[in-house]
């Protein structure tokens, strides 16, 4: 029973940051923004 525990402990703390750190899409601006902003310059 324990060794059933760390086993599923040991694959799920070996997947859950892979899975956590891809990008799915990139980000999109809503529209009518002026993004990227051009900042004022000195």
């Amino acid at each position: 029973m324990i060794r059933n525990l760390l086993v599923i402990a040991l694959i799920l703390g070996l997947v859950a940051p892979i899975a956590a750190c891809g990008r799915k899409s990139a980000p999109q601006a809503p529209p009518g923004t002026e993004y990227p902003r051009q900042y004022p310059h000195r």
